[in-house]
């Protein structure tokens, strides 16, 4: 047996949990390394939704210790010709389709400043034998992760390339006394979770009014509990961007938003801006 390493490495899917295909996948990782640690980020994205994807993934990959192993395997063109990568961080790795999967977190270390090395995975000795055309989450992504968490170096995988295919990017303005700003992502609540930073929202001052779907909200509010059951509410959210929620509800549903709706905050006059909840 495969003399195994501890290492840590996460799995983001669109698969659910009903036909064993996650399963599978670990069962391909544990093959190759035994001794890895396996964590479920999330096998609830909608079919076939990048942004959401990449959404998840850069909210979450902080929080794990350096050195860990990210697959996202959400890909609508598998088979095709997209390529497969993995990168190579201070931080992590991450292991995915070239689709824009990864895009809000290259995004995010190329605005720190940190240096990314992307490898074109082309060498077959590190999938399995056998690769289908419909599941190169089982035969490409699943055993280039594991041997990477066995200390493999990411050079052998394959050559560096430096162009990655993005996602457009989100709408963000700001000017005199306006930021107007979209919906990023929808969470598990109906949450509509903006791409608008808190810290930029201090800018305007201590009274806001959002707006979302053609109805206003005064101030934010630190708490759920603040507000009363039904009620349409602003908040900053676990990641620390302005967040549009309902009191035991969802917004999402109430406002018949989605991903992309503009939200535009500007100055009020007659609410005090609140802090973050701790």
């Amino acid at each position: 047996m495969t003399k195994g390493k501890h290492s840590v490495i996460t799995l983001i899917t669109d698969f659910g949990m009903e036909d064993g295909n996650v399963g599978v996948m670990k069962g391909v990782i544990y093959g190759i390394n035994p001794c890895a640690s396996i964590v479920d980020l999330s096998h609830d994205i909608s079919p076939q939704d990048i942004a959401a994807a990449a959404y998840v993934l850069r909210r979450a990959y902080t929080y794990f210790p350096q050195g860990t192993i990210h697959v996202v395997v959400v890909d609508p063109g598998v088979g095709s010709a997209r390529r497969a990568l993995a990168v190579q961080t201070a931080q992590a790795f991450f292991v995915a389709p070239d689709n824009g999967v990864l895009t809000y977190v290259l995004q995010e270390l190329r605005e720190k400043g940190e240096n990314t090395r992307i490898i074109n995975l082309t060498n077959p000795r590190y999938w399995l034998p056998q690769v289908s055309t419909v599941f190169h989450g089982r035969d490409i992504f699943a055993p280039v992760a594991a041997h990477i968490s066995l200390g493999l170096e990411i050079d052998t995988l394959g050559e560096e390339i430096e162009d990655v295919l993005m996602l457009p990017p989100l709408a963000l303005e700001m000017d005199h006394g306006k930021i107007v700003g979209q919906v990023a992502h929808i969470d598990h609540f109906g949450n509509l979770l903006t791409n608008i930073p808190g810290s930029d929202l201090i800018a305007l001052g201590d009274r806001l009014t959002i707006s979302v779907a053609q109805r206003e909200i005064r101030g934010l509010r630190d708490t759920f509990s603040q507000g009363q059951t039904g009620q349409l509410i602003a908040y900053i959210d676990s990641s620390a961007h302005l967040a549009i929620g309902v009191v035991n509800g969802s917004a999402q549903q109430l406002l018949r938003s989605g991903v992309g709706e503009s939200v535009e905050v500007t100055t009020s006059k007659d609410v005090s801006l609140h802090q973050e909840a701790p």
